[in-house]
C-alpha cells in the first residue's frame, strides 16, 4: 500500500482530481457571468460544497508537487474572482472554494519565488478588480428597488412571469416581465437563470395601486394571424437571410430603392417628391425609372448594372464574366447606388405553412394583464424575444 501511494503515477492520477475541481470552478465562473443564482437551501449547499472541497483539498495536497496541481491552484483563485464579485454575499459558495484555493496555493510544491510572484499578481487582480467593480456599480448601476407582487408560469410551462413594483425617482412603476422557463441550469440545491433574458411586456407609470390580475389562455396560430391582419395590413416582420432563403424569397425580389441619401433632383426625375423617404421595391419601378439609375431587369426577374464604374468592377465579389448582378455587390457598393436589400416581409404575405417553417407553434400561451393582452407566444417566436443560446459579454451583466 505504501509503495502504491508513493508511486508517481498514483500522484499524477490524484492530480487529475485537482484538475476536475479547477474545471468545476471555471464552470461556476461562467455561470456567475451569464446567470443569476437562486439558492434553495444555503445550509445544505454549504455542507455539500465544503465536503467536496475537503476531498479535493486532500487529493491536491497529496499531489501538491505535480504540475497539474500547481496550475490548478492558480486557476481556482483567478476563476473565483468573477464569482466573488457577481455573487457577492453568497458566502456558502465563495468561502469553501476560496479557502481551498488559498490553502493548496500556499501548500503546493512550487518554489517560494513563484508563489511570491503569482500571489502578488492574484492579490493585485482581486484588489483592482474589486475597486473597478464596485465603483462601476456605484456610478452606473441603477439603485432602483424592485418588489415582487406576483409571479407564476404559463399553462404550457414554457414561460414564467413576474409583476414587480419599481421604486425610483420618477414616482415608481409597475412592470410585467416574461422570460422562458426552459433555459435554467438546475442543480440539487441551487438554480441558475439567464441574465438579461426577461422581457418587459407591460409598463405602467406611476405604479399600480391595488390588486393586479394576470390571466393566461391558449390560442391557435391561425386565430392570432387573422386578428393581427385585421388589426393592420402593414405589419412587417424582419427575417434573417437564412429564413428568407428557406421561405423561397429570391435575392432580387428583396432589393429596394432607398431615398435617405438621394438628391431631390433624382427623386423628381423618377416621379417622386423630396418628402418621400420610404424605400421602394425595385419590382415596383418601371423600366424607365430603372434606366435612370443605370439598371435593367432580365426576363427572369434579375437586376443588373448596365454600365458599372471601374471602382465597382475592381471590388466585385465572385464575379467572373457577364452582367453585373446585384448579388455580386457588397452592401457598401449597393448603398452607393441607393440600393439595399430588405429583410422585411408583410405578415399578410406569409402563409400558415410559412409561419410553421419559421417556428411558430400551432398554438401557445397568450397573457393578459388586468384585461389587456400584453404577450403572445406568436410574436415572441417571430421576433425572437428569447435567444437562450446567445452569450455576449457586456456591462449589462453587472447588477
Amino acid at each position: 500500500m505504501k509503495n502504491i501511494m508513493s508511486n508517481i503515477w498514483t500522484k499524477r492520477a490524484f492530480a487529475l482530481i485537482s484538475l476536475l475541481y479547477a474545471l468545476g470552478v471555471c464552470r461556476l465562473a461562467y455561470l456567475a457571468i451569464f446567470y443569476d443564482i437562486h439558492i434553495k437551501s444555503a445550509s445544505l449547499l454549504c455542507v455539500v460544497l465544503s465536503a467536496v472541497s475537503v476531498i479535493a483539498l486532500i487529493a491536491m495536497f497529496y499531489s501538491r508537487k505535480q504540475i497539474i496541481t500547481r496550475i490548478s491552484s492558480v486557476v481556482i483563485l483567478f476563476a473565483m474572482l468573477p464569482v466573488a464579485l457577481l455573487y457577492f454575499g453568497q458566502w456558502c459558495i465563495i468561502i469553501p472554494i476560496v479557502l481551498t484555493g488559498i490553502i493548496i496555493f500556499l501548500g503546493s510544491g512550487a518554489g517560494e519565488g513563484a508563489k511570491t510572484v503569482w500571489g502578488t499578481i492574484i492579490l493585485l487582480t482581486y484588489v483592482f478588480g474589486s475597486i473597478a467593480f464596485f465603483m462601476f456599480k456605484a456610478f452606473f448601476v441603477s439603485d432602483a428597488q424592485e418588489f415582487l407582487i406576483d409571479s407564476g408560469t404559463s399553462p404550457s410551462g414554457q414561460y414564467r412571469y413576474e409583476v414587480v413594483n419599481v421604486d425610483d425617482s420618477s414616482n415608481g412603476s409597475t412592470t410585467v416581465y416574461v422570460e422562458p422557463n426552459y433555459a435554467d441550469v438546475k442543480y440539487p440545491f441551487t438554480r441558475f437563470s439567464l441574465k438579461n433574458i426577461r422581457r418587459a411586456v407591460y409598463v405602467s407609470r406611476p405604479e399600480i395601486e391595488g390588486d393586479v390580475k394576470v390571466d393566461w389562455e391558449t390560442q391557435q396560430r391561425t386565430d392570432i394571424t387573422k386578428f393581427l391582419n385585421h388589426l393592420s395590413e402593414n405589419i412587417e416582420i424582419e427575417l434573417s437571410e437564412e429564413q428568407l432563403e428557406m421561405l423561397g424569397y429570391e435575392y432580387d425580389r428583396m432589393l429596394v430603392l432607398t431615398f435617405t441619401d438621394m438628391d431631390a433632383k433624382d427623386k423628381f426625375a423618377i416621379g417622386y417628391t423630396a418628402h418621400d423617404v420610404d424605400p421602394v421595391p425595385l419590382d415596383s419601378l418601371t423600366a424607365n425609372q430603372l434606366a435612370y439609375f443605370g439598371i435593367e431587369k432580365t426576363p427572369n426577374g434579375r437586376y443588373f448594372l448596365v454600365d458599372p464604374s471601374e471602382e465597382i468592377m475592381e471590388d466585385l465579389e465572385g464575379y467572373t464574366d457577364g452582367p453585373v448582378y446585384f448579388n455580386y455587390l457588397t452592401s457598401r457598393q449597393r448603398k452607393s447606388l441607393n440600393i439595399s436589400k430588405s429583410r422585411s416581409v408583410f405578415l399578410t404575405d406569409l402563409s400558415d405553412e410559412q409561419l410553421d417553417k419559421l417556428g411558430v407553434a400551432d398554438s401557445g400561451d397568450v397573457m393578459k394583464f388586468n384585461g389587456k393582452t400584453c404577450f403572445r407566444y406568436y410574436v415572441s417566436d417571430l421576433d425572437g424575444y428569447f435567444n437562450v443560446d446567445e452569450r455576449k459579454l457586456s456591462l449589462d451583466l453587472i447588477k
